[in-house]
């Protein structure tokens, strides 16, 4: 504890010596908001002016012309990562944060007993040690790729205000400081160099309320570091105990953002859609705060104007209820649906259970259970991003690399019953069922040989067991002699196996047996399904 108390008072006293995070807020800088709010109204200005000239305008029902890509329904499997700052700590979560300034929290301890008092050593004070210096973007694509995914999305910036991009609005940025690098611009470089679909996120809307909570003497609250911890607003209305926990389902209870702060949230999103040109961006929760409805709206129309000029098809993620369905797209944050949906959707998980951010001692979910996750989403019309959360090094954690391996393992066997596939007219048949919402993830449903999923392509069924019989036989009731939603079966394959299958279509469904070797026992298998030809009269 006493080393790492004054390894960080080292890396204070040299910082503050060499510039670095010791700086006061630059002349002009709006405390608790934009570190250049010139800059920010430049990058508004932009924006408007290609809204001016677009298809698409600032309202919800020109949005309502957008319609997903193909390129993103074909994908079905995009790799999200979450590394910043909170990487150093390696503690609690991505909340580490926020949370070392909520007293009588676990981090708000930690904090204290390991680096000192947040008077003396707070957030700003870990960015000298982010350095990322075994950061290889080549070779995150190189596991993303290989574990089957078909886009990437880094977090440009979390809801700590550390922007992972050159920023001219954010004098706090992965540029200037820390590991001194275009993280966001290396990343999109690489991906499209290994071709991958290039997107990112912004987690900024938090940002509002995120140390607000932080006590009396501790450095969020020096106005040398406003544009960084700022606003530092109170989650709560004014009026109301201040230490409360506003229900996330009112978001009435809630303290709404300043007009300033909303503008600069949507230089600061602008700019990094500009500089980089994603054909992906995944808005993070709080955006349904209705105050920022209107520049949704303006938001929206900028991405998608600006994309079309590009040749880019652009997909823009949101949580909740912020957009109208249809507008863009809807994504449900460690959750899922229990029906097929018509319109394309998302779940986003981790592959780390505790955190989406790297820390210390983190459990990681089974190759097996994403797999089953994966085959469930797309068979309801959905795609699945998955989370790494590489270390502050720049590594990515050995176990979680292992998982993607398995994956991706999985996927060159299976891929052709999930990549450019939809759904069959239902998505599935067996007794478990999964909660619907947001974080309602909690463990992994205990599924059965009769929970069997469907998709399909070129006028072929897939059939994806996530449970393996013991025995090896197989029923799908659905496809019993004579139903109404497909014709005769014709044959019947075991991707990955040479092997003929034992078959048989009678009234209580078609009868599969597995082989005794295949596909292995704790991994769902993939079934192709053909048909004869319907006759003509």
């Amino acid at each position: 504890m006493a080393a790492a108390m004054k390894s960080l008072s080292c890396i204070m006293l040299a910082c503050a010596l060499a510039g670095g995070t010791g700086l006061a807020a630059p002349a002009g800088a709006q405390p608790g908001i934009s570190s250049d709010p010139k800059a920010a109204a430049a990058q508004i200005a932009r924006m408007d002016r290609e809204v001016a000239g677009g298809r698409f305008k600032a309202d919800w029902s020109s949005l309502a012309n957008y319609r997903v890509p193909e390129w993103y329904r074909d994908a079905k499997f995009g790799i999200f990562v979450h590394w910043g700052v909170y990487a150093v700590p390696a503690s609690g979560s991505e909340w580490y944060s926020r949370n070392m300034y909520v007293p009588g929290h676990a981090d708000f301890v930690h904090q204290r007993a390991t680096y000192g008092d947040q008077s003396v050593a707070g957030y700003k004070d870990f960015i000298p040690q982010f350095r990322g210096q075994r950061f290889d973007p080549a070779a995150w694509m190189a596991l993303f790729k290989h574990a089957g995914a078909r886009y990437v999305v880094p977090v440009a910036e979390h809801c700590d205000g550390f922007s992972m991009y050159g920023s001219a609005i954010n004098r706090w940025n992965a540029v200037a400081m820390g590991p001194q690098r275009d993280v966001v611009g290396e990343i999109a470089k690489a991906a499209r160099a290994a071709n991958l679909h290039f997107g990112l996120s912004s987690h900024r809307a938090e940002h509002w309320w995120w140390y607000g909570q932080a006590p009396a003497g501790s450095d969020v609250w020096n106005p040398a570091y406003a544009d960084l911890y700022g606003p530092a607003s109170p989650r709560t209305l004014p009026g109301s105990d201040a230490s409360a926990e506003p229900d996330p389902n009112h978001l009435e209870q809630w303290n709404p953002p300043s007009k300033a702060f909303l503008d600069d949230w949507l230089a600061r999103t602008g700019e990094v859609i500009e500089k980089y040109n994603p054909e992906f961006v995944y808005l993070d929760w709080w955006i349904n705060q209705p105050a920022f409805a209107p520049y949704l709206q303006r938001l929206a129309a900028y991405y998608y104007d600006s994309a079309a000029r590009r040749g880019v098809g652009p997909v823009l993620a949101y949580k909740e209820e912020a957009f109208p369905a249809g507008s863009a797209l809807f994504d449900i944050e460690r959750g899922r649906l229990d029906a097929l949906r018509l319109l394309p959707w998302q779940t986003d998980t981790s592959v780390s259970i505790n955190s989406w951010g790297y820390v210390e001692n983190d459990k990681y979910r089974t190759a097996a259970s994403l797999v089953a996750t994966l085959a469930d989403v797309v068979s309801k019309n959905g795609n699945l991003l998955l989370n790494v959360g590489p270390k502050a090094d720049g590594t990515i954690p050995a176990e979680a690399a292992r998982v993607l391996d398995e994956i991706g393992g999985w996927l060159s066997v299976n891929g052709e019953a999930v990549y450019g596939t939809r759904p069959w007219v239902m998505f599935g048949e067996g007794p478990t069922r999964n909660a619907v919402g947001s974080l309602k993830e909690g463990g992994d449903p205990t599924y059965t040989p009769a929970d069997i999923r469907f998709t399909t392509r070129d006028g072929r069924l897939y059939a994806l067991g996530l449970a393996h019989p013991a025995d090896g036989a197989v029923r799908i009731g659905v496809l019993y002699a004579g139903n109404p939603y497909a014709p005769p079966v014709k044959a019947v394959h075991l991707l990955g196996s040479t092997a003929p299958l034992a078959w048989r279509q009678e009234k209580d469904g078609l009868h599969v047996t597995l082989p005794a070797t295949g596909a292995k026992a704790d991994m769902p298998y993939a079934l192709r399904i053909e048909f004869s030809p319907p006759n003509k009269t």
